[in-house]
């Protein structure tokens, strides 16, 4: 058996010669391909258009949505119709919550059973033994969701009610809760939240929505566990999320304040209690949320690099967000501690990592940092931008953040094309998509070990 790490979490796959037609990997694509083209063929219609779309900006914006990135070609809040906006909440939820969860959810709905194949994807895209009762679970992600979103829009709807009337408010507010708790990114205004930069319950409720979805939802089933019996004890990637998650929150607030709290076209022109909520808010956005409170394009170079780094590194694995994953940042960074330290073990919270999850991590960023190399170079052939650009739309695409230094808008035909293979596999996966093309092989031969000059 083999194991690959993927968006959802680790999958397995068995040798190519008893490999099946619907392996994991495809399965995933399949399933996200059946939603994705559909709804381009929808978006496409009057009935979802002002004034229609052509099915690469259709197919660009579905993407976009159930990849949970938010990059537009195409001003949201003022292109789509009322049933545009909904079908988009649509696919971000299903985005967010991944189409094997809710597969799950439809077939026990309808009274069916999940087959054992359904269930053994099911519970690794969920990151979770084989031997978790999956219909539980699926039922504690729906809650967990739903009263999350429920709270975020009763919130929001405080502010955009009497702004806007019940009826436009509370839309405004349900839309922007999905869109924050499934770490998409899409707004109804075309400044995101910069217009509310000053409105620090907005901000908050808007940053812990996408903070909780971002935590992924094992460490939520975890969380619950615990909170039932204090006598079970969190695991291991429960605590690694709850200790890096508020560490790379902190350090990212400090940095952007620092690096822009003199500047006037982002924080420098705001109070130094704003200067701190809107450095936050962005701190947390980056990682792979995709609203903003200032303008990103004002940003200066060093600061566009430190969000650059938070959207690569991303969300928690199982989450409703993108990026490398907390977890496969954390551990890249403690095999290296390891290494220097000329230890034989990567060791965290008194428990030692498996060497075959250190290498699937480091494949990780291997992988993803040669699809971002090649994404980039082809962007460079298709695009007239400067290479920052290129660069921070790459990533932000990549690692399903929906930052946009304003390129996306420009994009030609092929560049477009380019971004959506980018967004489809950050959403699924970088070792989805080479597990798929490479069809692993497992061999019992050994050959002599021998050394290479590395460094």
């Amino acid at each position: 058996m083999k194991g690959f790490i993927g968006k959802g979490g680790i999958f397995h796959l068995k040798t190519p010669h008893k490999q099946s037609p619907w392996s994991e990997p495809k399965i995933i694509i399949v399933s996200f391909l059946s939603i994705l083209l559909p709804a381009s063929v929808l978006l496409t219609l009057p009935l979802f258009s002002q004034t229609g779309l052509s099915f690469v900006d259709a197919l660009f914006t579905a993407t976009s949505a159930i990849s949970v990135t938010g990059l537009g070609v195409v001003d949201t809040g003022t292109h789509f119709t009322h049933s545009g906006k909904v079908l988009l909440m649509i696919l971000m939820q299903i985005g967010g919550l991944g189409q094997m969860t809710l597969s799950a959810v439809l077939l026990y709905l309808f009274g069916a059973r999940l087959s054992l194949k359904q269930q053994a994807v099911t519970k690794g895209a969920l990151g979770q033994e084989s031997s978790i009762n999956i219909r539980r679970l699926v039922i504690l992600i729906m809650l967990f969701t739903l009263i999350a979103e429920m709270i975020g829009t009763i919130i929001l709807a405080i502010r955009w009610v009497p702004e806007f009337g019940l009826s436009e408010g509370l839309f405004t507010a349900v839309f922007h809760a999905i869109s924050a708790f499934n770490n998409a990114g899409f707004s109804l205004f075309s400044d995101s939240m910069t217009r509310y930069q000053d409105d620090t319950l907005l901000l908050m409720t808007i940053s812990l929505l996408f903070i909780c979805g971002g935590l992924g939802f094992t460490v939520v089933a975890d969380l619950f566990k615990w909170s039932k019996t204090r006598h079970h004890k969190l695991r291991l990637h429960s605590k690694l999320m709850l200790v890096a998650t508020p560490v790379l929150l902190l350090s990212g607030t400090l940095l952007f304040w620092v690096l822009e709290k003199n500047n006037p076209a982002t924080l420098g022109h705001l109070p130094t209690g704003l200067q701190w909520m809107n450095a936050f808010f962005q701190s947390a956005t980056a990682r792979t949320a995709g609203f903003n409170s200032v303008d990103i394009a004002q940003f200066s170079q060093p600061a566009l690099l430190v969000m650059m780094a938070l959207m690569l590194i991303g969300a928690g694995s199982t989450s409703t967000g993108g990026g490398i994953k907390v977890s496969t940042f954390v551990v890249a960074i403690l095999a290296t501690i390891t290494f220097l330290r000329q230890q034989n073990n990567v060791v965290l919270f008194k428990r030692t990592i498996a060497w075959n999850t250190v290498l699937k991590c480091l494949a990780i960023i291997v992988v993803s940092g040669l699809i971002l190399i090649l994404a980039m170079f082809l962007l460079m052939l298709t695009e007239k931008a400067s290479f920052d650009r290129v660069m921070f739309e790459t990533i932000s695409a990549f690692s399903t953040a929906g930052l946009s230094a304003g390129l996306s808008a420009s994009l030609s035909e092929p560049g477009k094309v380019i971004m959506v293979v980018v967004m489809i596999t950050g959403r699924i996966g970088p070792l989805t998509l080479a597990y798929l093309l490479a069809r692993p092989t497992t061999t019992q031969l050994k050959y002599p070990e021998d050394n290479v000059y590395a460094g």
